[in-house]
């Protein structure tokens, strides 16, 4: 046997006994806590959907799952620490349609929000809800475009942040209604409900979780959601469609990524462990009394979903002739 056949063979047996020690470290996954970015503020929808899952998902991997909320500039902070993490699925984001924003109303990105991560799955579907303080003497969604055509540019909306979804709903309502209003951002959903329960600000086309306590104390009036249809959560408000405002309909989803270069074979157990959670009980009370519909898609639908809601956002973030802001 020449030295050439030897070294070949000794490679051979090394690869052999090093193949089961490599598939054992894979299947070990996680072996520490993982951290979970949330780019917005605790207590917004997107915050509170994490945490719905998160413990759910822990008890499953057998790790704790710790929300970092990362919130500010529209969410773009929270999702540049994701995308320059370490892709080894210890560092994952859940985020809302707001990811799918952020590239047209934004000059200058300090990440692509393509090719920096890797979908995981939507986790779900959670309609906006138009709502108003009663202080405001407006009853219905029909006084409301009254007031804001009869003085026109007076009226405000809070958001969640410029080019959030919060925001995008909102415009994309302006736009059917043939309105005019000023967008008054806020760092998330907790900002913004408060100001508007002040009367600081008109109104918010805010996700429901926020301010279906508000809603069912009277301290809000929800006017309208802004889902192609009626929330399950709040079954006698019309959609904004119904109150005759075609054409205004809007998405509100919360999913999760990782970064880009995670292996797939963590991303697959990822997926698998959202799933499993969402169909626990647990999981599903706490998103009935969100208005939240649970809706997954494998890995790559959801990929391919992110980049088709770009080219969608692009076109109504040009049309509501929004200008990108600086990063």
């Amino acid at each position: 046997m020449t030295f050439t056949r030897r070294a070949a063979l000794a490679c051979i047996t090394s690869l052999a006994a090093l193949t089961p020690l490599m598939a054992s470290a894979q299947s070990a996954y996680p072996s520490k806590p993982i951290r979970v970015i949330v780019p917005f503020a605790a207590g917004s929808t997107t915050d509170i959907i994490a945490r719905a899952i998160a413990d759910k998902m822990g008890a499953s991997m057998g790790q704790t799952l710790v929300i970092d909320n990362r919130g500010g500039a529209s969410g773009t902070i929270g999702q540049q620490a994701v995308a320059t993490a370490a892709p080894d699925g210890y560092t994952i984001m859940i985020h809302s349609s707001s990811h799918t924003v952020s590239p047209s109303t934004f000059a200058k990105l300090p990440f692509d929000t393509v090719g920096d991560f890797a979908g995981v799955t939507p986790i779900s579907s959670t309609p906006n809800v138009l709502v108003i303080s009663p202080s405001k003497n407006i009853k219905t969604l029909k006084d409301l475009l009254a007031t804001a055509k009869a003085k026109p540019g007076t009226l405000n909306y809070a958001s969640a942040g410029q080019g959030s979804a919060t925001h995008l709903n909102a415009e994309k309502f302006k736009l059917a209604a043939n309105i005019q209003a000023t967008n008054i951002p806020f760092k998330g959903s907790a900002e913004a409900v408060t100001e508007v329960l002040s009367g600081r600000v008109d109104y918010y086309f805010s996700p429901i979780a926020p301010v279906i306590g508000q809603i069912k104390e009277g301290q809000l009036l929800a006017l309208a959601v802004g889902s192609p249809k009626r929330a399950s959560a709040l079954p006698d408000v019309p959609t904004t469609a119904e109150s005759g405002v075609p054409g205004s309909e809007f998405n509100f989803w919360i999913g999760m990524m990782a970064p880009a270069k995670t292996p797939r074979d963590i991303v697959n157990r990822l997926h698998d462990e959202v799933l499993k959670a969402l169909a626990s009980p647990e999981v599903k009370e706490r998103f009935a009394k969100l208005g939240a519909d649970a809706w997954t898609m494998k890995p790559e639908q959801f990929d391919a979903y992110i980049k088709d809601e770009i080219t969608s956002n692009a076109r109504l973030v040009k049309v509501a002739g929004l200008a990108p802001a600086p990063q």
